[in-house]
């Protein structure tokens, strides 16, 4: 899930082989009326959440999930990290769109977390504050088969392959939490954490003793993105350290040149907890 804001002007990010175009990350309101972006936003509550609606996907929107999902599924086994693969079994994701109530059943006893559907991108104030309730925004509707490789905003398969997996580990779990509350802090150097957010949550490994391996929702989601990462001599792949990663700028629309590598995830934990307002 990505935000719209009105006091940044970042780009919505490009998830490397799942393409977005040059759709503003951080929009300004009264420059992206809601009629411009691709989701229904008429029937939204106050904090910008939607009901899914789970037994309203056709048929096409099942084979483009089932597509996705075996594709990056078989890439994770190869290359994501033990605890992304165990959340994927934790919550039970399979060949059929998740229904979010189910997802939550399980998900909350393991960590307390929820999803909640949103139309699609929403301000940061509203994101911020959900991850803060340890509430994760998906999008509820899914790309088109045209789309597969080529999206302009972040879909359901993105925002929940990508992230929720991950939301099961207790680690990581707080650490999104932690995000958010600072996020809430941060008032003008929302930048530094937008930095930290971009090459973690999005893009960031993790050095395990089956050796170099993904956790970043952004890889996870693209094929391309996740045989670039571990497999191209032309990346780097730097030490994970705090203070490094919110003072390093990152590229939108390509795939990723440098990506930022942990030890252990409780590093990410202690980073969350560095005040920068």
């Amino acid at each position: 899930m990505r935000m719209i804001s009105p006091i940044q002007g970042r780009q919505q990010p490009n998830f490397a082989g799942i393409h977005y175009g040059p759709r503003p990350h951080i929009l300004p309101m009264n420059l992206a009326p809601l009629e411009t972006l691709r989701g229904d936003y008429t029937s939204m509550a106050s904090d910008w959440t939607v009901p899914q609606h789970a037994a309203d996907y056709s048929a096409e929107n099942q084979a483009v999930w089932r597509l996705l999902v075996e594709r990056q599924t078989a890439l994770a086994k190869a290359h994501a990290c033990e605890e992304f693969l165990q959340g994927l079994e934790a919550l039970g994701i399979g060949d059929t769109i998740p229904d979010f109530a189910a997802v939550n059943a399980r998900l909350e006893k393991l960590t307390g977390w929820r999803i909640v559907g949103v139309p699609g991108l929403i301000p940061d104030a509203a994101f911020y504050d959900h991850l803060a309730h340890r509430r994760f925004p998906v999008t509820v509707w899914i790309r088109t088969r045209a789309e597969i490789d080529y999206l302009v905003e972040p879909d359901l398969f993105h925002d929940f392959f990508g992230h929720v997996p991950l939301l099961s580990n207790p680690v990581f779990a707080d650490y999104m939490q932690m995000y958010g509350q600072r996020a809430m802090e941060a008032g003008a150097k929302i930048d530094l954490l937008a930095r930290l957010y971009w090459y973690t949550v999005e893009f960031g490994l993790i050095r395990t003793p089956k050796g170099l391996k993904i956790y970043g929702a952004g890889i996870l989601s693209s094929s391309a993105e996740v045989k670039h990462a571990i497999e191209s001599t032309a990346v780097e792949h730097l030490p994970f350290e705090a203070a490094t990663v919110m003072h390093r700028p990152y590229v939108i629309d390509k795939l990723q040149s440098t990506y930022f590598v942990l030890d252990d995830f409780r590093q990410l934990f202690d980073a969350a907890q560095t005040r920068v307002a």
